[in-house]
């Protein structure tokens, strides 16, 4: 298999493009720095396209050495046939060369092997040809023999039968025509085990749906509710058909003594063999498929959640909501340093709402407080009532708002958390994060695993490995696109720039607090365990403020430095007038690229690149996203009517729709069918994480607290 031209094919890019990217990950590059500076070679492939080159190129090299496997150990056995090596060959997928293995894969004993000991081949063989012209039984009558346990003519059809079955089986044509009538025409069913008990399956007790109708999040409803033993979940073949063709391919002579016995052994080798093999089959790429469109979902909702774009500048106070414990309460200044903590307890069983009112107006006056970053978990909305309570008798602008707090209370117990803050208890670091993800969700995210951030659907289920590896390329395509501050970026964050592993990350960090700040991004050389190549990877998504060399401070690579410094010297500048935040209009005074590209050898795109930068040094990718709502005034559920308009936050984007936060404790729905007057796929064509958008009250459910919004007919 010519693995570039298939790459080219299924992504869709020309075959030169397909090499340059393999040609780079082979040589150990990131997929951000190919990305970001390698677009010359890739002709501008972005981080996206990368990823899936990366992951086919995985899933094909590992075909094709399963292919040298599986040709390697027939050639051993001397079954090889030039015929079946071009079958081998050719096979697209992991499935197709399993099935040409199957006959000579070593099997464990089989009741087909069982009967070939017997001596019964010769007869299953007789049968096959289907030219017997006397009854089966006196056929079989030669093949009796107590010593090798065929006790009677019945015992030896019965094995003769075993061999053809397991024959049958074994063909790579029949599993494949199986395969795709039961993808096709297949129903997949479930019941429940308990059909009076609640739960929240009940809408799969008495289901079913074809097979390749079946939407990923209801295939990953169902394995969950089987593993929680509740459903009985299979899938239902077109079996009349399976066994008309079975008989059509091993029928060819209507014979009135082995016509009976093949269609015997049609039916077993289908319903004992090939049917439930196929079936775990299917069940296992249907979870395979939902759980890739799953990760997928849960990736784009990650990446939208951490490029939220921080509030800078501010004194924010982090608010840890609680009943019993108390809330605890963290101010931050507006680079993240903490200033203050403190326990209040407002909310029930103490209710010391005055107590804790005055400590809130010292805290906000004496640290200039101007937003409270409210966690959304237990006790939030007593708390919300209580601030709301505070801002009308204060002279002070503060507003608030809820964030979501998923991964606060794992982060406070890590390890990390206590590194940080040796002092603090698990409430004090939890308010602390809850208050720097508001000023920098990027910096602060990464420091809880991806998996409790709370934005994905059944994300426990799934294979937590492939999970893990996409949100983590995730997190490390945000960080490059954003870049990290070489003097100030803690150790979590440094470890997911290109380049940089957890060890090179620490050496950073304590590299920077014996020597004191980096002037130049050239003295990452100095770190122990940064070499040439992690320094070639990562220098370009470093910046330094106020350093030696003022392109330190733009993402312009330090390879093309020199490049940089010849085009702002022929344009009539000087490198130090970056420092006063860009050199606006540059891109106007360059009017041909191509020209200009040659003369200062260097590639036309990575020229552009480097116009654009010099334009806008360290642009931030996030402040074209839609800011947070900011809040003054609290909603209950009780006070919302249908046919209410509200602004609210996109929290969670799922298969069938998207959890918007409307200012009151509960998140509202809207379904997939709610979104958009034009049919949509999935609601990821509609809406992201963080977007705000316009919704009206369809319907409101105080017992199950449950609000259904439509974003249809909303102006």
């Amino acid at each position: 298999m010519d693995i570039i031209k298939k790459l080219a094919e299924e992504l869709n890019i020309g075959r030169h493009q397909a090499e340059a990217a393999v040609k780079l990950i082979d040589e150990g590059n990131t997929i951000p720095f190919i990305a970001r500076y390698r677009k010359e070679a890739t002709g501008s492939l972005d981080d996206e396209v990368l990823r899936n080159l990366d992951e086919r190129l995985k899933y094909l090299r590992n075909l094709e050495e399963r292919k040298n496997q599986v040709i390697a150990s027939i050639a051993e056995q001397e079954k090889l046939t030039p015929e079946l090596e071009r079958s081998i060959r050719d096979a697209q997928t992991l499935v197709a060369v399993e099935d040409l293995y199957r006959p000579y894969k070593p099997k464990r004993r089989t009741r087909a092997m069982i009967a070939k000991e017997k001596g019964l081949e010769p007869l299953a063989d007789l049968i096959s040809m289907q030219m017997v012209k006397e009854p089966l039984l006196q056929a079989a009558a030669a093949y009796i023999s107590q010593e090798k346990g065929v006790e009677t003519a019945e015992d030896a059809i019965q094995g003769a039968k075993d061999i053809l079955a397991e024959r049958i089986s074994d063909n790579a044509e029949y599993r494949t025509y199986i395969r795709n009538a039961t993808m096709n025409k297949g129903v997949v069913q479930s019941s429940a085990k308990d059909e009076k008990a609640q739960s929240v399956y009940e809408m799969y007790y008495n289901y079913e749906e074809p097979v390749k109708k079946c939407a990923g999040h209801r295939i990953l409803a169902l394995n969950r509710g089987e593993n929680e033993k509740i459903l009985t979940v299979k899938i239902a073949a077109p079996e009349d058909q399976i066994l008309m063709y079975l008989e059509k391919q091993t029928i060819v002579r209507d014979n009135p003594h082995t016509t009976p016995v093949l269609k015997e052994a049609a039916a077993d080798s289908y319903q004992r063999l090939i049917g439930p093999s196929i079936e775990r089959e299917i069940r296992s790429g249907l979870t395979e498929r939902a759980e890739e469109g799953a990760i997928k979902v849960f990736g784009k909702n990650l990446e939208q959640l951490l490029m939220q774009p921080p509030i800078v500048g501010r004194v924010v106070l982090g608010w840890d909501p609680a009943f019993r414990t108390g809330c605890k309460l963290a101010v931050v200044d507006g680079t993240g340093k903490v200033l203050d903590t403190v326990v209040i307890y407002p909310t029930a069983p103490q209710n010391k709402v005055e107590e804790s009112k005055k400590i809130l107006k010292n805290l906000i006056t004496k640290y200039g407080v101007s937003l409270i970053s409210v966690g959304n978990g237990t006790a939030s909305r007593e708390s919300e009532q209580i601030i709301v309570g505070l801002l009308k008798e204060i002279k002070e602008q503060v507003q608030y708002i809820i964030v979501n707090e998923a991964g606060a209370s794992v982060y406070s117990a890590s390890k990390l958390a206590t590194e940080e803050f040796p002092n603090f208890d698990v409430g004090q670091r939890s308010a602390v994060s809850i208050a720097r993800r508001l000023q920098d969700p990027l910096a602060e995210l990464v420091k809880i695993d991806p998996k409790s951030i709370g934005v994905g659907q059944y994300q426990h289920d799934m294979n937590q490995k492939n999970l893990s590896e996409a949100l983590q390329g995730v997190v490390e395509d945000c960080v490059n696109k954003v870049g990290v501050d070489l003097n100030t970026a803690s150790a979590s964050l440094l470890e997911y720039i290109s380049g940089i592993n957890k060890t090179i990350a620490k050496n950073i960090v304590s590299y920077r607090e014996e020597n004191g700040v980096f002037e130049s991004r050239r003295e990452l050389l100095k770190v122990a365990k940064l070499g040439p190549k992690a320094f070639e990877q990562c220098a370009g998504f470093m910046r330094i403020q106020g350093g030696k060399n003022p392109l330190d401070t733009t993402s312009v690579h330090p390879e093309s430095d020199k490049a940089a410094e010849a085009l702002l010297k022929r344009l009539g500048y000087e490198v130090k007038e970056l420092t006063s935040g860009g050199l606006k209009g540059i891109s106007k005074k360059v009017t041909d690229y191509k020209k200009l590209s040659q003369e200062l050898e260097i590639g036309e795109i990575a020229l552009r690149d480097i116009v654009s930068e010099l334009e806008k040094p360290a642009r931030d990718p996030r402040d074209e996203m839609p800011r947070p709502i900011l809040r003054t005034d609290v909603l209950d559920m009780k006070d919302l009517k249908v046919g209410m308009i509200l602004k609210g936050t996109v929290r969670n984007v799922i298969d069938f729709g998207a959890f918007v936060d409307i200012g009151v404790h509960q998140d509202g729905l809207v379904h997939i069918s709610q979104m958009t007057d034009k049919y949509i796929k999935h609601p990821l064509e509609a809406v992201s994480v963080g977007d705000i958008v316009d919704v009206k009250i369809l319907s409101v459910d105080l017992a199950k607290k449950r609000i259904s919004l439509t974003m249809k007919g909303v102006k």
